[in-house]
């Protein structure tokens, strides 16, 4: 378990959150711009294409589609309280194992107006449905709390904005270290529009949009350093939905992913793009089993499996 005056060394001002480019350098490229200019241009994709699985002929009790390769494999036990183990560590494994995320690009404004906040937030996701809501995650807790917490605290109210390839630069812009007071819309050059429930603009430049209210929240603490506040969970209701008229069906029920073309955040500075994709419908038991001649895989629930 990390001392305090380790987790000092990783977070020696109050201000500074687990964001915080310069303490955990999520960049590895020590000249970016130098490797980017050796990389191949940006490729277009004219369509949105489905495949087939790999493994189209797949049945009950095949199990991996690699022909047994992954088994070979063994794994590492890696304990997130190990000893000595800094917690940057653990944000770096869980940001760059669990991937794709989706990005929810929160736009907030202070209790007297007077000042807008615009930021990605890869702790992001869809948690129900009737009603809506969402969850975002925020480094640090109330004591170190970001504009865009404080605002969505103070006020109750946001917009969740989902990122689209078009506006990947200008959406990445806003993550920047500004001086408080400083505008993040007009540093990446992004659109505000107008909400009907909710005082926070949502980008206009955005496929798909949500006015939400905050539900509540909820503090973390640190298991490396009791006492310390490392999070703090926001449950956000989505009380209206904007869509851009082009990427939505005419019941008003489905956004077209080829107009959509979301961006997932990866691990480190990795972003992904999304332009191909499989179907695979979910089975039904007694269809399935009787199809596949599984009846023979029929069986009680053991330990272990």
């Amino acid at each position: 378990m990390s001392s305090d005056k380790e987790q000092r060394e990783h977070d020696p001002k109050p201000h500074q959150m687990m964001d915080n480019e310069k303490t955990i350098k999520r960049n590895p490229h020590p000249d970016f711009k130098k490797v980017e200019a050796s990389r191949p241009d940006w490729k277009e994709y004219g369509s949105w294409d489905f495949t087939k699985t790999k493994k189209p002929e797949w049945r009950l009790g095949d199990g991996p589609n690699d022909g047994g390769e992954c088994l070979k494999k063994e794994h590492v036990e890696i304990d997130p309280y190990e000893e000595g183990r800094s917690p940057v560590f653990n944000y770096k494994l869980l940001i760059s194992a669990i991937i794709p995320r989706p990005i929810g690009f929160c736009s907030t404004v202070s209790k007297d107006g007077t000042k807008t906040n615009l930021a990605p937030f890869s702790y992001f996701q869809m948690f129900n449905h009737d009603p809506p809501v969402f969850i975002i995650g925020y480094a640090g807790g109330f004591d170190k709390a970001k504009d865009s917490l404080t605002n969505l605290s103070e006020t109750g109210e946001c917009t969740i904005n989902i990122i689209s390839e078009h506006f990947l630069e200008a959406a990445n812009a806003t993550s920047i270290n500004a001086p408080y007071g400083v505008s993040e819309w007009a540093l990446s050059g992004l659109h505000p529009a107008k909400c009907t429930s909710v005082k926070p603009d949502r980008v206009k430049e955005a496929v798909f949009s949500v006015e939400g209210k905050l539900m509540e929240t909820k503090e973390l603490e640190s298991r490396a350093t009791p006492g310390k506040k490392t999070g703090v969970l926001a449950i956000i209701e989505g009380v209206r939905f904007w869509a851009r008229e082009d990427a939505i069906n005419e019941d008003r029920n489905l956004i077209d992913p080829s107009i959509l073309r979301p961006v997932a955040r990866l691990g480190g500075i990795t972003y992904g793009r999304m332009h191909e994709a499989v179907e695979i419908p979910r089975p039904d038991f007694e269809e399935r089993t009787k199809q596949d001649n599984a009846e023979h895989l029929i069986k009680p629930k053991a330990d272990g499996q």
